[in-house]
């Protein structure tokens, strides 16, 4: 398997992770959890999240929770927040959805952000760059190597998906 810019930045980091592949037809972390046979709380999406003024930014959640972008910006001081469209958060990340990875874009100006509820899992799966390939690791170094900053969103809960 060819190694992506995700998996280059944690091997130069020497930050241990596993590789999982499936198909790339799924987009969600809903679809990937299924598929890695892991709790959605555990599969991160990364949303691609714009300001009125300044760059986007990164916002890992856990894919049984949406995002409520009122709290964030009330958190983060900023007037307004919106999600980026599929469209749009391609153009601006230069990864296609479901393939959107916080570690396939460091040193890009974006401000990353992660669910606190991050804090309390013993692994994280996250998507490794590309669709259909996921890495799952520890969530302290996945904040680390990010330089993600947790914020408690006020996200809200959809239990069916439990």
């Amino acid at each position: 398997m060819r190694k992506t810019n995700a998996m280059r930045m944690l091997d130069a980091r020497q930050v241990p992770y596993q590789t999982h592949v499936f198909t790339s037809d799924i987009h969600s972390a809903q679809g990937a959890a299924h598929m890695l046979d892991a709790h959605p709380s555990q599969v991160y999406k990364t949303l691609v999240v714009v300001r009125e003024q300044g760059r986007p930014l990164l916002v890992m959640v856990p894919g049984n929770k949406e995002l409520d972008l009122r709290s964030l910006a009330a958190q983060l001081g900023e007037k307004k927040l919106r999600m980026a469209s599929h469209k749009e958060a391609e153009r601006l990340t230069g990864l296609q959805t479901g393939g959107i990875s916080a570690l396939a874009l460091l040193n890009k100006g974006f401000s990353v952000y992660a669910d606190a509820d991050i804090l309390s899992l013993p692994r994280v799966y996250i998507s490794g760059g590309r669709r259909g390939l996921d890495l799952s690791l520890d969530p302290h170094d996945l904040l680390l190597v990010t330089g993600a900053q947790t914020v408690a969103c006020d996200m809200n809960h959809h239990p069916e998906v439990e």
